[in-house]
């Protein structure tokens, strides 16, 4: 079986230790300092809620100049992938501070385009510069520095990264940069900016949203800016300004016995509540199908319960169109819950 490389950051990487364990207990992991977890576990139908990004079929490469990384790279896609077959490369630093990394991958990026435009005109064409979600016929090619002489390359053929989609990000090392918006309520918005990002779909004009423990308001702010309709939930009133807008429906009532009366665009919660509480509720939505689209934060306190996460990896994916279950860069001891019914 391939060896896989998951990669976390540092202060979860024994978080995902755990979870590779209690998902694949026999497999065969390795501790790969300052990057993550290495493991031949089988990937379909695997979800991590702790890794950042995955390398299928990673492996550990040496390459003793820019030109020789250069060719590892080409080796890996010149004879795997199609000629005219879209695919995109993942090339980033992992080691040294400053930016004498990203130097290097910069000068080993112009090499590569060099070298294919004398030996690989085809291959060039279809190179594609993008982080949108992945389609079904685009493949990818991941490569980690971590030192100028040492790293891992990793290729996934297509449809690899569209099937597991829920594994691979679309984004260089998994990480989305933070939105910014100084008018929101509070920087509570960034999680489901990038839960929208990472699921390649967002809410838009003329849809209707749920937001179940809406106060202050954060959550709510994002449809309404962009002319959706909200339907508020909580015991406390939003920002005054939300307050007012036409398209903001709020009820004063308990976030956990809402039902909304017909099925909504989104469900949006972001709710302060112990997480099997919340994992019941939004299984609980999903049986009903209640909602077409959500977003759902789950918070901890402690890590004892992590475990907890099995229970919606199992129940959750055979009612969704598309399930994630994910670390956000913007979380902090939480986790999000999205996806498509």
């Amino acid at each position: 079986m391939s060896v896989h490389l998951f990669l976390a950051d540092p202060d979860t990487a024994p978080f995902l230790a755990d979870e590779l364990r209690r998902a694949a207990p026999d497999a065969v992991q390795r501790e790969i300092e300052g990057l993550g977890i290495a493991a031949d576990v089988p990937l379909e139908g695997l979800l991590l809620a702790f890794a950042r990004q995955t390398l299928p079929s990673a492996v550990e490469v040496n390459a003793a100049s820019i030109n020789a990384w250069a060719d590892r790279i080409i080796d890996a896609s010149a004879g795997v992938f199609l000629d005219d077959q879209p695919w995109r490369l993942h090339l980033w630093p992992q080691y040294g501070e400053g930016k004498a990394g990203l130097h290097r991958c910069e000068l080993i990026q112009a090499s590569l385009i060099e070298r294919m435009k004398k030996r690989r005109r085809k291959l060039l064409r279809s190179l594609l510069d993008s982080d949108a979600v992945f389609d079904a016929q685009t493949s990818l090619v991941q490569c980690i520095l971590t030192s100028p002489e040492t790293g891992w390359l990793s290729a996934s053929l297509a449809p690899q990264a569209y099937a597991q989609r829920s594994l691979i990000s679309s984004f260089p090392r998994g990480e989305v940069p933070l939105a910014d918006d100084k008018s929101a309520p509070s920087r509570a918005f960034t999680k489901l900016v990038e839960a929208e990002q990472r699921l390649g779909r967002q809410i838009e004009r003329g849809q209707t949203c749920v937001d179940l423990g809406a106060s202050p308001g954060s959550w709510s702010y994002v449809p309404i800016q962009r002319g959706a309709s909200v339907i508020a939930i909580d015991r406390s009133e939003l920002r005054e300004d939300l307050m007012r807008n036409p398209r903001l429906h709020f009820e004063t009532t308990d976030a956990f016995k809402y039902q909304p009366p017909q099925t909504v665009d989104w469900l949006v919660c972001d709710v302060i509540a112990a997480p099997q509480r919340s994992i019941d509720l939004l299984l609980e939505w999903l049986r009903e199908k209640r909602m077409r689209h959500f977003i759902v934060t789950l918070k901890f306190k402690g890590h004892d319960e992590y475990p907890l996460l099995d229970v919606l990896k199992r129940e959750a994916p055979p009612q969704c169109a598309e399930f994630y279950l994910t670390r956000l860069c913007a979380n902090k001891n939480e986790v999000c819950a999205f996806g498509v019914v």
